[in-house]
């Protein structure tokens, strides 16, 4: 079985907290990321957004697109809009030969929001997760007819977050799954029954990491998604406290195969992105092996 490794910028720079953002260049992030080991990276702020400017800086330190969020916002949107909002990233992926646009739905969404509880995100009863497991679905099958598949990415603070919603939206869905560790984990979620039980979905994986202590410590009826990450809830593989070695065997159980990427937020002052990058590549190395994974460039 083969696997890639990635990784997302937003260990160099944030998207929703400026300050937790490195002052580099897309060129040194990219660098970096290079002398880490990986191969692919997601895109983020920095990024232009065609292959004709970016290809060439790619090129330059061997690294691929290897996936990228797009903030959608069919919860309570439009498909057609949705359509003409993702169009230029759409056809951007496709030059880049990227695998997937990674969804992310922001509707509700209180992961944004420094001053909104963990308690207060979104929640949808049945009848509401079976319209929109549908509506999600007819976009996806529109994307991937377009030459560019979705991954779905359950998130902390969003419609999708804890196990039981993700298996309820798989239930009133056809979408790809994107399995992302450190939010299931944050969420109260098992990985090892999500990946046993959705494994056939599961397209794209974040190995994000977290920190127990910081999660197990938060308020969750004061404190928001925005204030755990500043108090440092996720880092990279190796860093942190989840199993790897047991999470990445139970995958290549399964038959996955495709791209592992490092998504870390966190403060570049306390946390450097290189080391943390070098640690997560070294930590992935050492569990793909044990699993059984050749890693291709």
């Amino acid at each position: 079985m083969k696997a890639r490794l990635g990784i997302a910028p937003i260990a160099w720079w944030n998207d929703d907290l400026a300050e937790l953002s490195d002052d580099v260049s897309l060129e040194e992030c990219l660098r970096q990321a290079s002398v880490a080991g990986f191969t692919g990276m997601e895109t983020g702020r920095r990024f232009p957004m065609n292959m004709e400017e970016l290809g060439p800086t790619l090129a330059q330190y061997g690294i691929a697109v290897c996936g990228g969020w797009f903030s959608g916002l069919l919860l309570d949107g439009d498909i057609e809009r949705e359509k003409d909002r993702i169009a230029a990233q759409h056809a951007f992926f496709r030059a880049a030969a990227a695998p997937c646009i990674v969804y992310g739905e922001t509707a509700r969404s209180i992961q944004g929001l420094r001053s909104a509880p963990l308690t207060t995100k979104p929640r949808l009863t049945e009848a509401e997760m079976a319209v929109y497991g549908r509506k999600v679905s007819d976009f996806a099958d529109w994307c991937a007819k377009e030459g560019m598949p979705l991954s779905y990415h359950h998130h902390m603070a969003a419609a999708i977050e804890t196990e039981a919603e993700i298996d309820l939206f798989m239930k009133h869905s056809t979408v790809p799954l994107l399995f992302d560790s450190g939010h299931l984990v944050f969420a109260g979620g098992d990985p090892l029954r999500v990946i046993d039980n959705h494994h056939a979905r599961i397209t794209h994986v974040h190995t994000k990491d977290i920190r127990r202590r910081v999660i197990d410590g938060l308020d969750r009826s004061r404190e928001s998604f925005l204030d755990a990450v500043v108090k440092g809830a996720f880092t990279g593989p190796g860093d942190g406290d989840l199993d790897f070695e047991v999470i990445v065997r139970a995958l290549a159980a399964k038959g996955y195969e495709g791209w592992f990427v490092v998504e870390a937020e966190q403060d570049p002052r306390l946390s450097p992105p290189l080391e943390i990058a070098r640690k997560g590549h070294a930590e992935l190395m050492r569990v793909m092996h044990a699993a059984g994974y050749e890693v291709v460039q």
